[in-house]
């Protein structure tokens, strides 16, 4: 994968703290302040703040594409969202366009939508943000590199966020990123204040109508390798933080009871954003690195082997990793306002879990690919054997199908993916973006192509399947047409079917790659390895 190195994608711009800037790519840096300015507004009378018609249909297919992409979906916590007024939802961003995806279609309202300026200037993305009324935000980061004038990005920012604050106050949900940036640490950045600001004139929107104040809502977003296909996700909403009314002044009120926008009071955002962090940063690894979080992981792993109890999804690793965490970061010192990276755990148990976790990294295995008792590796589960042959039999089937409407997909969204300057955690967005416009475009030519050649080879069809396909509507010239008309529209569902069979058998390769891995295992890994596991279960059991 090409890409960029951490220290090339720093350009040496600084914020107003000493901070080095979030880098920008090629398509941030590409401000179209004609099209930013014409971005169409939402309305808020009817259930969708956009298009009603393209808002369904783009979710069905992000649903459909998410169902494809990841091997196990789990969101919890809904029943906490109250439904009695607007909630803005703010997460860690660390997966691009998937982290929004996965809090918007979990949540049981529709989003009034806000984000980077050039999602609604790209081609063909932008055609879609449009019909959705997603509303353009520009970032310090463009803004102190001279992408616009300061009064260009205070009006269309403040036209935003004041539209942003609308929508919430009408009941509809929001998403934005306190952290401003995607980004690849285990912990989260420094807040920005955007959306606290947001959230407290939607407030005061709503006290002017006399309507519930909003409540901002903290979520969890777990992805397993988060730029794999076919990982595992869990959405974590946590409780609601509830708008205070004393936090709202009557002035504020006052202000943007006109439809303009006004900045909250500093005291009331900062306390908010504090309250905030205080209850997302829990809900994130927040670990010193990634190798830290792996050691947690696999201590859970080989504790629940210890209690006969190990952990049966991504969603229980997570929180037994958590549990570890809370435990043996109690009185370490917090990271300070400069450094917000938290101080590496020195527990000795953590240290060798981690060790022994880099090992398995190392290897392409974690914790999962331990035994029942953690004193070797897991052999095979031939129980499986039986169901993967059928899938690699339908998926053979349909392969024919698959080259010609999914594969052209499955390059694009590779190679974009593997070639982007935005850095590895929006390789999955662009893969995502492959498959929904694959699928739009693609799929019509690939239908048109399969039905013609079905019906050029008709006789030597019939001849093997004593099927006459093309008069199975009747010998008129209407029933032919008829009848390719629905096998035209036959091939939709079917490269569907093919996506999602390719999407099981390659979970039974990855499947019969780990056991590959396993058998490759150097021995003074594996001796290293279940010398240190040793170790732990004598330490955890204690």
């Amino acid at each position: 994968m090409k890409h960029p190195d951490p220290q090339e994608m720093d350009d040496g711009v600084l914020d107003h703290r000493g901070e080095a800037l979030p880098y920008l790519s090629k398509s941030a840096k590409n401000m179209k302040m004609d099209k930013l300015l014409s971005t169409p507004m939402p309305s808020f009378d009817g259930e969708t703040p956009g298009s009603y018609f393209w808002t369904k249909i783009l979710y069905w297919i992000c649903n459909r594409i998410s169902r494809v992409q990841f091997r196990s979906l789990e969101a919890t916590g809904m029943e906490r969202i109250p439904l009695d007024r607007g909630t803005l939802c703010c997460a860690w961003h660390t997966n691009g366009l998937l982290d929004a995806l996965q809090i918007t279609l979990n949540h049981p309202r529709y989003f009034v939508f806000g984000g980077r300026h050039d999602l609604v200037t790209r081609p063909l993305l932008g055609w879609w943000t449009r019909k959705m009324a997603v509303q353009p935000v520009v970032r310090k980061a463009e803004l102190l590199r001279g992408g616009c004038s300061e009064e260009e990005a205070d009006f269309l920012n403040g036209r935003s966020l004041m539209t942003l604050a609308s929508g919430i106050s009408h009941g509809y949900g929001c998403v934005l990123f306190p952290e401003g940036t995607s980004h690849n640490n285990a912990y989260m950045l420094r807040f920005r204040t955007g959306p606290m600001r947001t959230v407290l004139s939607a407030s005061a929107i709503a006290k002017s109508s006399g309507k519930q104040l909003p409540a901002l809502i903290p979520i969890g977003l777990h992805f397993r390798t988060r730029e794999y296909f076919r990982t595992d996700v869990w959405v974590e909403f946590g409780d609601p933080l509830q708008v205070q009314s004393e936090d709202v002044p009557n002035n504020l009120v006052e202000a943007v009871a006109s439809g303009t926008w006004s900045e909250p009071p500093a005291e009331s955002v900062f306390k908010l954003r504090d309250k905030l962090r205080e209850e997302l940063v829990p809900m994130t690894p927040n670990t010193h690195n990634w190798d830290e979080y792996r050691g947690l992981l696999l201590l859970g792993h080989v504790k629940g082997r210890l209690d006969n109890n190990p952990p049966s999804t991504w969603r229980n690793e997570v929180e037994m990793a958590r549990e570890f965490r809370n435990q043996y970061a109690v009185g370490k010192t917090e990271p300070d306002d400069k450094n917000l990276q938290p101080p590496k755990i020195v527990n000795p148990t953590l240290l060798k879990s981690e060790k022994a976790a880099l090992i398995l990294h190392r290897n392409g295995l974690d914790g999962r690919d331990l035994n029942s008792d953690s004193t070797n590796l897991a052999p095979p589960n031939l129980l499986k054997s039986p169901m993967a042959v059928a899938r690699v039999a339908l998926f053979t089937a349909l392969l024919p199908l698959f080259i010609i409407s999914l594969l052209p997909q499955l390059v694009l969204g590779r190679v974009l993916g593997d070639s982007t300057d935005e850095g590895i955690d929006a390789r999955t967005s662009y893969q995502f973006l492959a498959a929904m416009f694959g699928s739009i475009i693609i799929w019509p030519i690939s239908s048109t192509i399969i039905v013609a050649l079905m019906y050029w080879q008709s006789d030597s069809i019939a001849a093997v399947t004593s099927i006459e396909w093309t008069t199975s509507l009747g010998a008129s010239s209407l029933s032919i047409a008829m009848a390719v008309v629905m096998m035209w529209l036959l091939m939709f569902p079917l490269s569907l079917l093919s996506g999602r069979m390719f999407s099981l058998v390659w979970d039974d390769f990855v499947d019969l790659r780990g056991f590959y891995r396993k058998q490759r295992m150097p021995k003074s890994d594996h001796r290293e390895l279940f010398n240190l596991i040793a170790e732990l279960k004598q330490e955890l059991s204690s």
